[in-house]
């Protein structure tokens, strides 16, 4: 019987591009990645916090590109793409990361902050998908992992349009699936309550305050989706992890 560690040779050697990958799930992430040997090539719009999680990595013996880039620009999306390849050679991975949260009660008509979620929510996914789809094709492999949300299974008030956006990334990513053929895997990952920053974009304060309550109390640490990550990578090229969601145990 062979003792290698398949699920660690699964990652080592994969070049895994990561967009919102200064902070939260998209730094633990490219933390755990660049550990278990993936190439990451780590896209976000703070320069200052993606130089020093390269450091990190280096430092750690990983390897590591990075870009300052913004999901809401289509050309930043397959710059990062470029980038991969021209510096890896390939592309294995793209992990559809940045999203945003501004939620609020549909009254108060913040109009901006939902023209704000569907651009980097949705748009910023679909722009991943412009730029690595003809990438993967060409190569003959490839994976897209898309983060979608708890809230993309279910709606509660104040999230109407998050949620919205969180069931769209689900539909383009099954559609994307049942379109990829037998080359190309295609994972959606629906975090629940994650202990991250998701709260900093919400203008209505009396919902930023129970949501911090709510994240305080409950919240999974960002390492929970990291893994799962891997495990969607670390599987043999014919199986296809499609969906997994990941919870606090405490969250309804």
């Amino acid at each position: 019987m062979s003792t290698t560690n398949h699920s660690e040779n699964g990652v080592r050697g994969k070049v895994v591009a990561i967009t919102g990958a200064s902070s939260g799930i998209g730094e633990a992430t490219a933390l755990l990645l660049a550990e278990r040997g993936a190439k990451v090539v780590l896209g976000a719009r703070r320069v200052d916090r993606l130089e020093a999680l390269a450091d990190r990595i280096v430092q750690a013996g990983g390897e590591v590109a990075h870009a300052r880039m913004d999901v809401t620009r289509r050309d930043d999306l397959s710059d990062l793409v470029k980038l991969a390849c021209e510096r890896y050679g390939k592309l294995d991975v793209l992990l559809n990361n940045a999203g945003i949260m501004p939620v609020s009660p549909l009254d108060d008509l913040r109009v901006e902050d939902w023209e704000d979620m569907i651009d980097v929510n949705i748009k910023g996914v679909l722009y991943g998908i412009a730029a690595a789809l003809p990438v993967f094709r060409k190569q003959g492999g490839g994976h897209f992992i898309n983060i979608a949300s708890t809230a993309g299974h279910k709606t509660v008030p104040n999230q109407a349009v998050y949620s919205g956006t969180k069931f769209a990334v689900r539909a383009i990513s099954e559609g994307l699936r049942q379109e990829a053929g037998d080359k190309l895997r295609v994972t959606i990952i629906s975090p629940g309550i994650v202990q991250t920053n998701f709260a900093e974009g919400v203008t209505n304060e009396v919902v930023k305050a129970r949501l911090e309550e709510i994240r305080d109390q409950i919240a999974m640490p960002p390492q929970a989706i990291a893994r799962a990550v891997a495990f969607a990578i670390e599987q043999p090229a014919d199986v296809d992890i499609n969906e997994i969601i990941v919870r606090p145990t405490a969250q309804v």
